[in-house]
C-alpha cells in the first residue's frame, strides 16, 4: 500500500490513476480538498475489469455465471481440484448463433429491414455498439452492395435497453499477456471483416440455424 498526499489535485490525481492502471497495490489518498482538489478527478470512466475486481452481476443470467465460477473455485479450495477460470468479453466469429449483436446485425442487414437488438461488446479494441454496427454496414456496403444503392446504415434503428443490462464490457488482459505471453491474433478491423465474409459465404449454415425449429425454440424461451 502507498500513501499519496494531494491525490485529488492535478498532478496527484494523474499519478494515482496511472499507478492504479499499472499496479495491483492499493493507494491511500490524503488530500485537504482545497479549491485545487476535486474528488471527481479520481473518478474517470467504469474501468476495465482485472482479475482483482469483485463479482457484481446485474441480471439473473450474469448471476448464474458468477455462481458457476464460485462453485468451481470452491472445489479447488476444498478438494484440490485443478481448475482454471477464464472470463472473456463478447466474442464473435464463424458459427456464432445469430441472436447476438454481430451475426444478428449482418443477417438483418442482408434481410433488409428486420429489427435487431443491441448488446455491449468490449475488449482491447473497445467499441460502442453503434460504431460496431456502422463498421459492419460499411463492410457489407463493400462486399454486397444493396440493389437500391443505399447504405446498410439506413436500416439502423434504436431499441430500448434490456432490463438490468450492463452499460459497458471492458476486459483488462494485462495479466494474461504478462504471465502467458498471449496476444490476440486479429485486430477488430481484420477479424470483423473476415467474420462478415464468412457469413456471406455460408448462407447454408445460416439457413439451418435460423430454420423453423430454431424460431420455435426462441418463441418458447421468451414467451410471456
Amino acid at each position: 500500500m502507498i500513501l499519496v498526499t494531494g491525490g485529488a489535485g492535478f498532478i496527484g490525481s494523474n499519478f494515482v490513476l496511472d499507478w492504479l492502471a499499472s499496479s495491483a497495490e492499493p493507494v491511500v489518498n490524503l488530500d485537504k480538498l482545497t479549491y485545487a482538489g476535486n474528488l471527481r478527478n479520481l473518478a474517470p470512466d467504469a474501468p476495465a475489469f482485472t482479475e482483482l475486481h469483485r463479482y457484481e452481476p446485474n441480471s439473473p443470467y450474469s448471476a448464474s455465471k458468477a455462481a458457476a465460477d464460485h462453485l468451481v473455485r470452491s472445489y479447488h479450495h476444498t478438494y484440490g481440484l485443478p481448475v482454471l477460470t477464464t472470463n472473456c468479453s463478447n466474442n464473435y466469429g464463424p458459427f456464432h448463433f445469430p441472436e447476438k449483436l454481430v451475426p444478428l446485425c449482418i443477417l438483418n442487414a442482408l434481410a433488409a429491414g428486420r429489427p435487431g437488438e443491441t448488446y455491449k461488446i468490449g475488449g482491447w479494441n473497445e467499441q460502442a455498439n453503434l460504431d460496431v454496427v456502422r463498421t459492419l454496414c460499411g463492410i457489407l456496403d463493400e462486399e454486397q452492395p444493396r440493389a437500391d444503392g443505399q447504405s446498410c446504415a439506413s436500416q439502423i434503428e434504436f431499441v430500448k435497453d434490456r432490463l438490468g443490462h450492463d452499460r459497458r464490457y471492458a476486459i483488462d488482459a494485462h495479466k494474461l499477456e504478462q504471465e502467458l505471453g498471449w496476444r490476440p491474433a486479429e485486430t477488430f478491423a481484420t477479424g470483423i471483416r473476415k467474420t462478415v465474409r464468412w457469413y456471406l459465404d455460408h448462407r447454408d449454415w445460416v439457413a439451418d440455424v435460423t430454420s423453423g425449429g430454431y424460431r420455435e425454440w426462441i418463441d418458447r424461451q421468451y414467451a410471456s
